[in-house]
């Protein structure tokens, strides 16, 4: 049986961090203005998220972006005219804030359209400022990435499954004070075993 939400099911890719590359926001800009020019009006906001957006943390060579739309789930809206900018509809998560999920053939790219108004947008922004803005915070989340890449795993998913706990953490903080900078004993210890310093 096909699977419904992985499109063309999973995959086994190789799951890495390299360190922060300058070049990460012009791939973005590159790829926002190929998508505006794409949907035109039927875009609200073009958001580049993810661990690349965030400067000075490692994280794996693909750019995330946020997209949204009137609504994610009628997908004519929006499908064919990214399918014609040269993406591929890799996730249809119904289920789940009718989240799609395009990329690119290089598998450089993901595109993650949601609709307007949806809490995911907002916490994915808040996460993102989190990261940028409170150094202990981005420490910790980048110690536990490393500490979750040295195992290896079956696919990019379950990967992501794993260290949805500490997204959680973050996140939760960054919604109840985007800028203000709190003491996490735990991180600042979790960094001394990884062999890292805080900046």
């Amino acid at each position: 049986m096909e699977d419904e939400v992985l499109i063309g099911g999973i995959e086994k890719r190789r799951i890495y961090l390299v360190e922060y590359d300058p070049s990460w926001p012009k791939i973005f800009i590159e790829h926002e203005r190929m998508i505006r020019n794409a949907l035109g009006s039927k875009t609200s906001a073009v958001e580049h998220v993810g661990s690349t957006s965030v400067p000075g943390l490692a994280a794996k060579p693909i750019i995330d972006i946020i997209v949204v739309v009137a609504d994610s789930g009628k997908e004519d809206t929006y499908l064919p005219q990214l399918v014609g900018a040269g993406y591929i509809l890799r996730v249809r998560e119904k289920d789940w804030h009718q989240h799609r999920m395009f990329r690119t053939p290089e598998l450089d790219v993901h595109i993650h359209i949601f609709s307007e108004g949806c809490p995911e947008i907002l916490r994915q922004v808040a996460f993102r400022n989190r990261l940028r803005n409170v150094a202990v915070d981005r420490l910790l989340y980048e110690s536990v990435k490393r500490e979750l890449v040295a195992r290896g795993w079956e696919d990019m998913n379950a990967y992501a499954r794993e260290k949805s706990s500490v997204v959680e953490e973050i996140t939760a903080r960054a919604l109840q004070a985007p800028a203000t900078p709190v003491p996490v004993s735990s991180a600042i210890e979790r960094a001394k075993q990884s062999g890292q310093q805080p900046t």
